[in-house]
């Protein structure tokens, strides 16, 4: 399998179904989007868990998929950690880690209450979102929250500041918006979104409020940024775009709903090669290719051989942009990893 910029296609030979088939075969191409799959957040909460395990023995516990991805949950499974949905079920005196998607205050407190060791893998830019709303409910704006209902973000970001934020589901919820003072009002968002979409609730929010001011940093985060401007590029030159991810991954979904908007005749969301299916390949010379924030490479390579083994071999990397963020771990297992190597010196 090549990952070489694809050459022209030669000039079919005359005559023959042989020739016809080999001309068909060359012009198939993947376009492989760059950058894809694991975000730092993830790459940190992940390792997190990992390294939990490794340094206290399983079981660990985690509140709530670490992750939207089942491929990775199973496979932290299988290491000992243990899915909770609530901080209540962890027995007295376990640890247990926060999601990458972060949690609100009470969950804290209940994990206090119950004498448990917490280890946040919250994503930093997540963090940044919940001291963003603290900091707004304390000068007293009203705060707009663009997000979908019920995802885990939004909930936890909701509960910093439940008296002073109010939560807008795409433009279409804007004619339901309803503040105490039009001059004092701010948008936040969830860090996971579509950046078109957003920036048309934005746009529908300053009609309505046309003092509404906006977060000092952009806040969806970096990776969704990129993966899809990458995807944009990849739709445009493409017949049909899989992106890797699972269904409860609000990152991956906004992938395939970027491609659709953005030139490709058809989209597909699949969690690994096993959900593809040969009817999609009908009428397709270009398939473009991408996975979300959460996705480890092992199951996009899965797609990959897939593809290969249908006539798909040739594979373009399409890169737009670098990408070379990295977090260090939650500062409780940092301290406890130090302490540890400290002891072995001694």
């Amino acid at each position: 399998m090549s990952a070489t910029p694809s050459s022209p296609t030669p000039a079919a030979a005359p005559g023959g179904d042989a020739a016809a088939a080999g001309q068909r075969r060359s012009d198939r191409r993947v376009l492989l989007a760059a950058p894809r799959g694991y975000c730092a957040g993830v790459d940190r909460a992940v390792i997190a868990v990992e390294k939990a395990i490794e340094q206290y023995g399983a079981p660990v516990y985690v509140r709530h998929e670490i992750v939207h991805n089942k491929y990775v949950v199973q496979t932290l499974e299988k290491k000992g950690a243990i899915f909770v949905d609530e901080t209540t079920e962890v027995p007295e005196g376990e640890i247990v880690i926060f999601s990458a998607h972060g949690v609100a205050p009470v969950v804290h407190e209940e994990a206090e209450r119950g004498k448990l060791a917490t280890i946040d893998a919250t994503c930093p830019l997540v963090t940044k979102v919940h001291k963003e709303a603290v900091r707004y409910a304390k000068e007293d704006y009203d705060i707009l929250l663009i997000g979908h209902e019920g995802h885990e973000e939004v909930i936890g970001t909701s509960g910093e500041a439940p008296e002073h934020i109010t939560l807008v589901d795409g433009p279409e919820d804007v004619k339901n918006v309803e503040v105490r003072d039009p001059e004092k009002v701010v948008w936040l968002s969830q860090t996971t979104l579509s950046v078109d979409e957003t920036m048309e609730t934005v746009d529908a929010l300053q009609g309505k409020y046309p003092n509404l001011l906006s977060p000092p940093s952009d806040d969806i985060c970096y990776a969704t940024q990129n993966r899809q401007t990458a995807i944009k590029q990849v739709a445009a030159e493409s017949d049909l775009v899989l992106v890797v991810g699972s269904q409860n991954s609000s990152n991956s979904v906004r992938l395939v709903e970027t491609a659709l908007t953005h030139g490709a005749k058809a989209g597909h969301l699949v969690d690994n090669a096993s959900e593809l299916d040969e009817a999609w390949l009908e009428g397709v010379t270009t398939i473009g290719l991408s996975s979300g924030a959460s996705v480890p490479e092992v199951l996009v390579d899965g797609v990959l051989e897939w593809l290969a083994g249908h006539g798909w071999e040739d594979v373009e990397i399409v890169k737009p942009v670098d990408e070379h963020m990295q977090f260090s771990l939650p500062k409780e297992l940092r301290r406890d990893l130090r302490a540890e190597a400290a002891d072995k010196v001694k």
